[in-house]
C-alpha cells in the first residue's frame, strides 16, 4: 500500500473511458502548469494475481513522469476494480491499452504526437504488441517483461526508443543479450520481480527515459 499512499499525494482525477462496449476506470495525473504536455499510459500487472492500477511499480512510474511534467494515466484493465468486463487472456487487454491511448490523445493538455507507453510485468507483455501497431506510441518502457524478449519475433526489428528494466533477482526476467538500435536495458542489482525497496530507481529511470525520448526533434 506504500505506492498507493504516495501517489494519492499527487494531483489526480478519477476518469472513465470506453473500450468497445466496456467502461474502464482510470486515474489521470496532470502537471500543475500550462500544457500541452507529453503523455504516458501506464499498464498494471496480471489481473488474476492481484494486479491493479494501485500497484507499487505503477505508482512509482506515475510519480516519476508527473514530476517530469508529463501527463500520466493509469487504469484498471477489464474486470479489475470498477472496470467492467472480465479477463481476456491479454487480447482484450490490448484493446484496453489502445482505448487508454485514445483517451489520452483526446485531452487538450496532451500533445498527441508525443505519447509514450509503459507496462509492468503482464502490463509489459500487453503493451509491447500495441506499441508495434499503434503509431501514436513514440516510446516504450517495459518493466520486468515476463517473457524472453529475444524469442519475440519482432524484437530485433523494433525501431522505437525503448527502455527495458529488470532486476538481478527477478526469476521471471530474461536479460536480452542482443539489443536493437534505440533499445536500452537497465539491470538493477538486488531487485526482484516486485521491486519493493527499488521503486525510486524505477521512477527515476522511466521518467528520465520518457523526458528524453519524447523530446521534440528540431
Amino acid at each position: 500500500m506504500v505506492g498507493y499512499i504516495e501517489i494519492m499525494e499527487m494531483s489526480q482525477e478519477h476518469v472513465w473511458f470506453s473500450s468497445g462496449d466496456l467502461q474502464l476506470e482510470g486515474v489521470l495525473h496532470l502537471p500543475q502548469r500550462e500544457g500541452p504536455f507529453h503523455g504516458v499510459v501506464v499498464c498494471h500487472p496480471h489481473p488474476l494475481y492481484g494486479g491493479s492500477m494501485f500497484d507499487n511499480v505503477v505508482a512509482a512510474i506515475c510519480r516519476g513522469v508527473i514530476e517530469a511534467s508529463i501527463v500520466a494515466v493509469r487504469f484498471n484493465f477489464r474486470g479489475v476494480g470498477q472496470s467492467t468486463g472480465s479477463f481476456c487472456n491479454g487480447l482484450g487487454e490490448q484493446e484496453d491499452v489502445v482505448a487508454a491511448l485514445t483517451f489520452l490523445s483526446s485531452l487538450h493538455s496532451v500533445d498527441s504526437t508525443r505519447m509514450g507507453l509503459s507496462g509492468y510485468s503482464f502490463g509489459a507483455a500487453v503493451a509491447l504488441p500495441v506499441s508495434v501497431r499503434d503509431e501514436r506510441v513514440q516510446a516504450l518502457a517495459l518493466i520486468s517483461p515476463p517473457f524472453p524478449l529475444s524469442e519475440w519475433e519482432g524484437f530485433h526489428s523494433y525501431s522505437k526508443p525503448c527502455l527495458i528494466m529488470g532486476g538481478t533477482e527477478d526469476e521471471l526476467f530474461s536479460h536480452p543479450t542482443s539489443l536493437p538500435n534505440g533499445v536500452h536495458c537497465e539491470l538493477i542489482p538486488a531487485a526482484d520481480h516486485f521491486w519493493r525497496g527499488h521503486e525510486a530507481q524505477v521512477s527515476t529511470s522511466v521518467s528520465t527515459f520518457f523526458s528524453s525520448a519524447l523530446r521534440p526533434e528540431f
